[in-house]
């Protein structure tokens, strides 16, 4: 078996406006395809970032992360970029809270977290 690469992420959100808002907007992800599904009630909207493509379902009343970010399943969703802090300068430019920024001591690049807005922790690493 030879596994190339990762094709997409999916996450589900709770409000489906502010979610599009904040990935294509904000961050600058590109539509590629946005479709209401009516037998499921839900929005799908899909999202690319460079070679990855991330899948964003709208879903009326999803249930609550149990716990943050210590959940079994996804536990954040990372962002390679040049300068961190620079990055982070945007964000915070845009409304976007982040973390201090810190230094991976396995990798030893720069990095911090912000929040999309149903908290799911988003990483920047350099």
């Amino acid at each position: 078996m030879q596994l190339n690469r990762i094709h997409h992420v999916a996450i589900i959100v709770s409000q489906y406006e502010r979610a599009r808002e904040f990935y294509v907007e904000k961050l600058g992800f590109e539509i590629l395809r946005e479709n209401y599904r009516p037998e499921k009630g839900d929005y799908k909207l899909d999202l690319r970032l460079g070679d990855c493509e991330l899948e964003i379902f709208g879903v009326t009343d999803p249930p609550r992360r149990v716990t943050n970010p210590e959940a079994c399943g996804l536990r954040h969703l990372a962002f390679r970029v040049e300068n961190v802090e620079e990055t982070v300068k945007e964000l915070n430019a845009l409304g976007i809270e982040t973390e201090p920024i810190r230094v991976d001591p396995f990798t030893g690049g720069r990095m911090t977290f912000f929040r999309d807005p149903d908290g799911l922790p988003l990483e920047l690493h350099e």
